[in-house]
């Protein structure tokens, strides 16, 4: 008859062995890992109107340089200095007269 000592270790080794048996096994491979990534690169793929658009070397026509400029000249002063906002919500904020 095993003590229970000896019954602990028998237990305990059995465990650590197959614990170490598993970090040998493979993991198996799934269907959702053949086709992982898919849809993000389709979702990046319709967004895109014109693929070819790197390679169109016309002009872009449709807005003076006089205008275009005029415009980038605002964007550019809109981050030097946002413009001031106003406080909407003033309501019951006076004068801290007494009735």
């Amino acid at each position: 008859m095993l003590t229970t000592t000896v019954k602990f270790h028998f237990i305990l080794a059995a465990l650590l062995a197959s614990v170490a048996l598993a970090g040998c096994a493979t993991p198996q491979k799934s269907a959702l890992d053949d086709h992982f990534g898919e849809a993000v690169n389709a979702a990046k793929a319709a967004q895109i109107i014109n693929p070819d658009a790197s390679l169109n070397t016309d002009p872009v026509t449709g807005v003076d340089g006089q205008a275009a400029k005029g415009a980038v000249d605002r964007y550019h002063k809109s981050f030097v200095q946002p413009p001031a906002s106003t406080n909407v919500f003033t309501i019951g904020v006076g004068s801290g007269g007494a009735m």
